[in-house]
């Protein structure tokens, strides 16, 4: 944030393989807030026998407090993988069929404007080519900050991208929609008589001991020792940290934090959550058609690193206050997160920055 206060803080262990560019992904998270404009920004390098984590600028604009370099925060669409996850457990399971039409679990429910569930398979909602519009795109930020308190029913969430005609034939493309995920969770509570939040707790957060991570519900605050969560409305700043998170049911209302996301991709990436042909099916990917080249498999995004040679696996995550984006390298290794405490209202140097802090950290 130009102009505010920014304070930097590096804690390293000695690292046994290869070493991450610290000089680099520190000028990197120096610039976010000193030339982009973002609020605050911390960065977790781990994995590798390596911790790197940075912070800069302000974690509380009100107090002048500075970036925590660790903390909770409001984690958006990196919580795709992990329900992802989930499914491909219950497929593994023989519970849920990655090709069998969303009507077998949820029938009757997508029906509408050329929309319809007996032509979307479970494998086109964890991978983005059902079509279906994606209702962020159809209600304003504003709607969701003038109603943060509000619990959100997916299905009304849902009626909104029904309302509206399908975007392509299932499969014929690939495009991202939020609405994919509202349906991928409404899968899991059909098969298992438990809701997303209750799985992923169970399956992911436990095992792995995630002491960071959850569902929150209706549940409005975030825990302790996190930076607030600001958008950016022309001049002014507002404080949306306390939200009620089910705006995004299903595919955004996760709660973690920098370590536990690591953790958590670096588990994923090396096989330790799920069976070797579930595995496969998640990094089977296809183009997104973007300029970055990514492609997208079940739940997880492949990227090319910016700056080095190479590849990563990983995905982005937004929700009102906060922006994310982590990867980790092919062989789950090392992991980075780099979180910023503001969204909306970033600017595209921002997101292009952070973005190359991701490529700093993984590039050898």
């Amino acid at each position: 944030m130009s102009g505010a206060l920014a304070l930097t803080t590096v804690v390293t262990a000695q690292p046994a393989v290869a070493r991450t560019d610290q000089a680099e992904l520190r000028r990197v998270m120096q610039r976010l807030t000193a030339q982009d404009g973002a609020v605050g920004a911390q960065a977790l390098v781990t994995g590798r026998g390596e911790r790197t984590a940075i912070a800069e600028g302000l974690g509380d604009v009100r107090t002048g407090t500075p970036m925590p370099r660790g903390g909770r925060f409001r984690i958006g669409s990196l919580t795709k993988p992990f329900v992802a996850t989930v499914v491909l457990q219950l497929v593994g399971e023989g519970k849920v069929e990655l090709d069998a039409p969303v009507e077998r679990y949820l029938p009757g429910v997508v029906r509408g404007n050329g929309n319809d569930g007996r032509e979307i398979t479970v494998r086109n909602l964890l991978q983005h080519t059902t079509g279906l519009p994606d209702y962020l795109r159809l209600l304003s930020p504003q709607h969701f900050i003038e109603h943060r308190y509000e619990d959100h029913d997916p299905r009304e969430l849902l009626q909104v991208a029904l309302d509206h005609d399908r975007l392509f034939e299932p499969r014929s493309q690939w495009s991202y929609s939020n609405t994919n995920y509202i349906l991928v969770a409404m899968i899991i509570e059909r098969v298992t008589g438990r809701s997303h939040g209750e799985e992923i707790d169970r399956r992911i957060v436990r095992p792995l001991h995630l002491r960071d991570t959850s569902v929150p519900g209706d549940e409005t605050g975030i825990g302790s020792g996190h930076a607030r969560g600001y958008v950016r409305a022309g001049s002014e700043l507002l404080d949306l940290t306390e939200l009620n998170a089910s705006m995004a049911f299903g595919g955004g209302d996760m709660i973690s934090s920098a370590a536990d996301v690591n953790r958590f991709l670096g588990a994923l990436v090396r096989g330790r959550l799920l069976r070797p042909d579930q595995q496969r099916e998640m990094m089977t990917t296809r183009p997104t058609g973007g300029s970055s080249g990514s492609e997208y498999g079940l739940g997880l995004q492949r990227f090319q690193l910016d700056g080095c040679e190479g590849e990563f696996w990983g995905h982005g995550g937004d929700m009102l206050g906060y922006t994310a984006k982590s990867g980790v390298t092919l062989d789950g290794r090392r992991q980075v997160t780099v979180m910023i405490n503001l969204n909306p209202g970033g600017t595209q140097a921002q997101e292009d920055d952070q973005g190359r802090a991701v490529s700093a950290a993984l590039c050898d």
